[in-house]
C-alpha cells in the first residue's frame, strides 16, 4: 500500500511539474539590413499557455556576439514574458544565431533564432 501511494505521489508530482508550456509570438526574428553600430536589441515575446508557473532556467547563445537576457521571475499561467537578445552590430556581414532556452516546460529545451545582415553605415539606407 505504501508503495502504491508513493508511486501515485510521484506520478502526480511529475505531471504537475510538466504542466508548463509556452508559446512564442515568433520563434524567428529577421533584423533585415541594419547599419553597423546600430541598436541590435530585439525581444522574443511569449505567453505561458500552461496551467502552472513557467520558470526560464537559462538561455544561451551559439556565440558571444549575441547576448540573451532571461526573465528572472516565474511567468504565471496566462501571463506574457520576454527574452531580450542583443546582437553586436559592429561586425559587418550576415549573421544567423540560435538561442537555446532551458525551462521547466513540457519540452525542456526550446530554440529561437535571429538573422540579418550588418552593413556599413553608408550602405544601410540602400
Amino acid at each position: 500500500m505504501k508503495l502504491l501511494i508513493t508511486l501515485l505521489s510521484l506520478v502526480f508530482a511529475v505531471t504537475v511539474a510538466n504542466a508548463q508550456e509556452f508559446k512564442f509570438k515568433t520563434e524567428n526574428i529577421n533584423y533585415g539590413k541594419i547599419a553597423k553600430g546600430s541598436d541590435g536589441i530585439k525581444i522574443f515575446e511569449f505567453t505561458n499557455v500552461g496551467d502552472a508557473p513557467l520558470i526560464i532556467k537559462n538561455v544561451f547563445s551559439t556565440c558571444g556576439c549575441a547576448v540573451p537576457k532571461k526573465p528572472e521571475k516565474p511567468i504565471m499561467p496566462g501571463a506574457k514574458g520576454e527574452i531580450k537578445v542583443s546582437y553586436n552590430t559592429n561586425i559587418v556581414g550576415g549573421f544567423s544565431k540560435m538561442f537555446t532556452i532551458i525551462s521547466n516546460a513540457k519540452t525542456e529545451r526550446k530554440t529561437v533564432k535571429i538573422k540579418g545582415f550588418v552593413v556599413n553605415n553608408s550602405l544601410a539606407s540602400k
